[in-house]
C-alpha cells in the first residue's frame, strides 16, 4: 500500500512541484527538452560583421541569444538620452536567423556619467575606500538613488520590447552577488531594517543580539553600527543580522527590477537572474518576483577533480548539486552560462579534456534543465576577459572545440526530441529513492561563525552525504524549509544547528507520517538568533531522536577517533558526539577507543510510521555516510545502485543519462529492456550514455 502511495505522488510530481507545470509549459514547451543559445555583445564588434555572426550561430543549431547584459552606456549615452536603434538591428538579424532573443537590464555596469555624478552610488569598503568605474557591480544594491535610477533605464527597456514577439524573456542584473557596503546609506537603510524586524524595539534587539555579553547594550537604534570584519570576537547575534540585510538588499534589489518590468512585459516573456551558485550568499533563490533562476557554472579552472584526467574534467558534484538546488524553487531552471572551453580568470585556467564541454552539457540537461547557454559565441579581443574562449575563435569565424562540442550536443537533442514521449514514466525504483537535503544559508551561517575545530566544513559535512545519494542513482532536492517533506520518502538534514517548535513539529509530523528523516551531528543546538537554548545541549530535538545529547569532542588533525557499525570500524576526527538513548531507541553505532569508549554514536528509532536516525559523527572519508543511508534504504526495502566515485545519472522525461566524470572506463549497468539512444554502455571518461526508459516511445 505505502508503494502505491508513493508511486501515485511521484508520478504526479517527475521532478516538478505541482502548481508550476502549467507555467513550464507555457515557457518551455516539453517536446523541446531543452533549447540552447550563447550570448552575444553586438556593441563588440563591427556592425557590418553581426549578420555573418548570428548567421553562423544559427547554422551551428543554437535557438536563441542573449543581448544588453552589459551595454547601459550604449542605451543611455548620457542623462535621459536612450538610444535604442542598435539593438533594434541586432534583434531584427537575430530573427532573421529564427533566433529568439533573451534581454538584460545593464545594471551591474553604470556609465561613467551617473558614477561621476553621483559617487555616492559606488560601493565603500571596510578602510573607507571607495571602488571606481571601470570594472563591474561595483554600484551599491543600498544605494536609493542607483535603485530609482535603473528602474528608469529598465521601464524604457520594458515599454520598447515587452511586447516583442521575438523577445523570449529577461536576465536581470548579471550574476548578482551579496556586497557589504559600507556606506552611510546602507547604515541607514540596516537601522530601518533592524527597527522594522525588531518592531522598532531596541530592547527586542538587545534580547536577540545577547547585548548583555561584553556591555554591548545599545538604548536606541542609531546607536548601531556594522559589524566590521577587523573587529575581532564580533558579536554573532549582530553578523547574522548584518548577512540577513545585505542577502536581502541583493534580492530585493532584483525583485524591484522584476516589478517594474511587469508592468509592460508580455505574459509570454519570463523573467529571471543569473546566480553564481554560492550557496551560503543567502540571495540565490530568494526573490520573489522571478519566474524562475538560472546559474552560471564554470569547471575546469584550477580544481583537481577526481583522477589523473580530473583537472580537466571538473568536480562531478558541481553541476547536480547546482541543479537540485536551483530546480526545487520553482519547478524549472537553467543554466545563463556554461563554460564553451578555457577561461582566463582562474588560477590554472587547463584545456578542458576533449568531450568535456559536452559532459557538461548532458549534465545540466540532465537534472531537468530547460535553457543552457554559453558565456559567449565570439571571444572577446579586448578587455579583461582576453583568452576566454567563446564558440568561435578570435579570427570570427573558426569554431573553437568547444563549440563544435556545443553543436554536437545540439544536434544529439533534436535526436532525442524525435524519440520524445510525453506518456513516458520514470522506474519505479528511481522514484522510491527520491530524497530532499533539507539546506538553509543561516544555519550555514552559523556554524561557519563557531566552527569550534578549524578542519570543519559545512559544506564538505553536506557533500557527503550528497555525494552518497548521487552513487545510489537517487534523484536530490535541495530544499529550503516550508517544502512539502512528505513527497520525499527520506529527508536529511545535515548539521542543522538553528531549529525552532514549528520547524520540530513538521519533522515529527513528516515521520508519524511515514518518512524516514535522517539528522547529523550539531543539529538542534541553537534557536533562529544563534542563540543556545536554556536547555540541556540538543534538548530541543532530545524527544525527537530518542536520545540526549552527552558531549562532543574533537582529534588533532594528524590523529582518528572510531566508532563501529556493524562491525565495521569508521574513523573520524573534526567532530564526534556522544549520546544517551531512551529505552526503545536503538543503537546503531558505539565510539570503540578514548576514554568514553562504549558510548552511543548513532541511533535510530521508530515513531509513528516513520523513523528517525541521529549520526553523531562526521566522518574522514564518508563511508560511514553512505553505509548509514544504506542500511535505512534497506530498512525500506529500496534497492539502490552502488556507482563508483564521478559516474552518477538521471532520468528525466522518460530518458536516462549517465555521465562519467572519472579518469577510467565504466561500464554502466542498464536496465534490461534499455534502448541506448547515445554512446555505449562502456562510458570513457568525460562521455556520456543516454538511453530510452524501458525501451517505449
Amino acid at each position: 500500500m505505502r508503494q502505491k502511495l508513493l508511486m501515485a505522488v511521484f508520478a504526479l510530481l517527475l521532478f516538478i512541484p505541482s502548481g508550476f507545470a502549467k507555467e513550464k509549459r507555457e515557457y518551455f514547451p516539453k517536446k523541446d527538452l531543452t533549447l540552447v543559445g550563447a550570448y552575444y555583445y553586438p556593441e563588440h564588434w563591427d556592425e557590418n560583421q553581426w549578420e555573418r555572426d548570428l548567421k553562423k550561430m544559427s547554422e551551428m543549431g543554437f535557438e536563441f541569444t542573449h543581448f544588453g547584459e552589459f551595454a547601459w552606456t550604449q542605451l543611455e549615452p548620457e542623462e535621459g538620452r536612450y538610444d535604442f536603434s542598435w539593438l533594434d538591428k541586432a534583434i531584427t538579424l537575430a530573427a532573421k536567423y529564427n533566433l529568439k532573443v533573451i534581454l538584460c537590464t545593464s545594471t551591474a555596469t553604470p556609465p561613467v556619467w551617473l558614477t561621476r555624478a553621483h559617487p555616492e552610488i559606488l560601493i565603500k569598503n571596510e578602510n573607507g575606500t571607495t571602488v571606481d568605474h571601470g570594472a563591474r557591480q561595483h554600484a551599491s544594491f543600498s544605494s536609493t538613488f542607483y535603485r530609482d535610477y535603473s528602474k528608469k533605464m529598465i521601464a524604457e527597456l520594458g515599454k520598447r520590447y515587452g511586447n516583442d514577439k521575438r523577445v523570449m524573456g529577461w536576465q536581470l542584473d548579471n550574476e548578482p552577488g551579496v556586497r557589504q557596503d559600507y556606506n552611510k546609506e546602507a547604515l541607514n537603510r540596516f537601522r530601518s531594517f533592524l527597527k522594522n524586524k525588531y518592531d522598532n524595539t531596541i530592547s527586542a534587539l538587545n534580547k536577540a543580539w545577547g547585548t548583555a555579553f561584553w556591555s554591548q547594550v545599545y538604548t536606541s537604534f542609531e546607536q548601531v553600527t556594522f559589524p566590521l570584519p577587523s573587529n575581532w570576537g564580533q558579536n554573532p547575534h549582530q553578523l547574522l543580522d548584518w548577512k540577513r540585510f545585505c542577502a536581502h538588499e541583493s534580492a530585493s534589489f532584483i525583485d524591484e527590477q522584476a516589478e517594474v518590468l511587469k508592468k509592460y512585459v508580455s505574459p509570454d516573456q519570463w523573467i529571471t537572474s543569473n546566480y553564481i551558485p554560492d550557496y551560503t550568499a543567502g540571495h540565490f533563490g530568494q526573490s520573489q518576483q522571478l519566474d524562475f533562476n538560472t546559474y552560471t557554472r564554470y569547471m575546469v579552472y584550477g580544481d583537481p577533480g577526481i583522477g589523473e584526467l580530473g583537472f580537466r574534467i571538473g568536480d562531478p558534484m558541481r553541476i547536480p548539486f547546482a541543479n537540485d538546488f536551483t530546480r526545487p524553487f520553482d519547478g524549472v531552471y537553467g543554466v545563463m552560462e556554461l563554460q564553451p572551453g578555457q577561461v582566463n580568470w582562474g588560477t590554472r585556467n587547463s584545456m578542458p579534456y576533449p568531450g568535456a564541454v559536452r559532459l557538461w552539457l548532458w549534465s545540466v540537461f540532465a537534472g531537468g534543465s530547460d535553457l543552457t547557454c554559453t558565456y559567449r559565441f565570439r571571444q572577446p579581443l579586448f578587455g579583461d576577459e582576453q583568452f576566454h574562449h567563446g564558440i568561435i575563435g578570435t579570427d570570427g569565424v573558426t569554431p573553437s572545440r568547444g563549440g563544435l562540442e556545443f553543436q554536437t550536443f545540439i544536434q544529439e537533442i533534436a535526436q532525442l526530441r524525435k524519440e520524445y514521449n510525453p506518456k513516458a514514466t520514470l522506474p519505479t525504483d528511481y522514484l522510491e529513492r527520491k530524497t530532499a537535503i533539507l539546506y538553509t544559508h543561516e544555519n550555514v551561517w552559523s556554524l561557519e561563525k563557531r566552527k569550534l575545530n578549524d578542519s570543519w566544513s559545512t559544506e564538505n559535512h553536506i557533500q557527503k552525504y550528497y555525494k552518497a545519494l548521487k552513487s545510489f542513482g537517487a534523484p536530490v532536492d535541495i530544499i529550503y524549509e516550508g517544502k512539502d517533506f512528505t513527497q520525499y520518502p527520506v529527508l536529511i538534514a545535515p548539521a542543522y544547528e538553528m531549529v525552532d517548535d514549528s520547524l520540530i513539529t513538521a519533522w515529527t509530523n513528516y515521520v508519524k507520517q511515514g518518512g524516514h528523516l535522517i539528522l547529523t551531528v550539531r543539529s538542534g543546538l541553537k534557536d533562529r538568533m544563534s542563540q543556545l537554548y536554556e536547555l540541556p545541549m540538543a534538548g530541543k530535538i532530545a524527544p525527537l531522536i530518542g536520545a540526549a545529547y552527552d558531549f562532543h569532542d574533537f582529534m588533532p588533525a594528524n590523529e582518528s577517533g572510531h566508532i563501529e557499525m556493524e562491525g565495521q570500524k569508521y574513523a573520524w576526527s573534526i567532530w564526534g558526539e556522544g549520546l544517551i538513548p531512551e529505552q526503545g531507541t536503538e543503537v546503531w553505532a558505539k565510539h570503540v577507543d578514548q576514554f568514553y569508549k562504549g558510548s552511543p554514536a548513532i541511533t535510530h528509532r521508530k515513531l509513528g510510521k516513520g523513523t528517525v536516525t541521529y549520526v553523531g559523527i562526521d566522518s574522514q572519508d564518508g563511508k560511514l555516510e553512505a553505509d548509514v543511508l544504506k542500511r535505512i534504504y534497506a530498512q525500506n526495502s529500496t534497492p539502490v545502485m552502488n556507482l563508483p566515485e564521478g559516474v552518477w545519472m538521471e532520468y528525466r522525461d522518460g530518458f536516462g543519462i549517465a555521465v562519467n566524470y572519472s579518469s577510467k572506463n565504466y561500464a554502466f549497468p542498464l536496465p534490461a529492456k534499455a534502448t541506448v539512444l547515445i554512446g555505449t554502455q562502456t562510458i570513457e571518461p568525460a562521455g556520456v550514455l543516454v538511453w530510452k526508459n524501458n525501451g517505449e516511445k
